[in-house]
């Protein structure tokens, strides 16, 4: 019985990893670089850009009103120890790309597990259903999809460290913001890179996604709303009461 729900376990969290799957490019294999000496460095080496460059950040904290059906939902978002993961979702709601979306993926079985919604195609209709959980958030300015880097700042660090797994199971240090009941974290598929305005609601304490997935805030007030949120149940407005001045746009 053991193994079969240590199966099952895996199948959930493969499933949210697909469940928000999207146009961003998979890793091409290369062949590995051959050993050289590191050259000294010279007055024309361009620095790396930053994770964050391009990408609005939240300095701060913001408060945000999820209205569904059966209520409202208030949640803390935590721009201190995930400035971009919150600040892009803060930018999310201002263009109002989750109102009118569906919670497309509700896992109750067999154990709590989330409620996954923000899928911007939802907002359509004609959209079938088994499409859902497959869209991102296209910038119309650009008319490209936006992706995020995941960012996971871990106990003890000044920073958030991106595009970079923690493995707790050998010792990495855990995460400042955990998946606990109410946590809300991106989804993304396979890449590192690949969240873009899909998110989630953990129904229960869930250790085993801590240092994979970017918890950026909790809810605060009406969890007994998300507990009775159904699969294809809508979001009818999203709306940020406090700490909209904390964000700063993307550059």
């Amino acid at each position: 019985m053991i193994w079969r729900r240590l199966l099952a376990m895996l199948a959930i969290v493969l499933g949210l990893s697909l469940g928000a799957c999207n146009t961003a490019p998979a890793p091409t294999p290369t062949a590995e670089a051959p050993p050289t000496a590191s050259a000294p460095p010279t007055q024309n080496t361009a620095p790396e850009p930053s994770p964050t460059e391009g990408l609005a950040v939240l300095a701060g904290e913001a408060t945000v009103a999820l209205q569904v059906s059966g209520g409202q939902v208030l949640i803390e978002l935590d721009g201190s120890h995930a400035p971009v993961t919150a600040g892009n979702f803060v930018d999310l709601v201002e263009r109002g790309i989750y109102d009118g979306s569906v919670f497309h993926r509700v896992i109750r079985e067999p154990d709590p597990f989330v409620v996954q919604g923000g899928d911007p195609q939802s907002v359509d209709p004609s959209v079938p259903p088994e499409r859902l959980g497959t869209g991102s958030f296209v910038n119309p300015d650009t008319g490209e999809a936006r992706f995020i880097p995941l960012e996971i700042q871990p106990e003890g660090a000044n920073d958030p460290a991106y595009n970079q797994a923690f493995d707790l199971a050998r010792g990495a240090a855990p995460p400042v913001l955990r998946h606990t009941r109410g946590a809300i974290a991106m989804a993304r598929s396979q890449p590192l890179d690949s969240a873009s305005a899909q998110f989630y609601i953990a129904l229960a304490d869930l250790p085993f996604l801590d240092g994979n997935y970017a918890v950026f805030g909790y809810v605060t007030e009406g969890m007994d709303v998300v507990d009775g949120i159904q699969q294809g149940d809508i979001l009818d407005s999203a709306e940020i009461l406090e700490g909209a001045e904390n964000l700063q746009p993307a550059g």
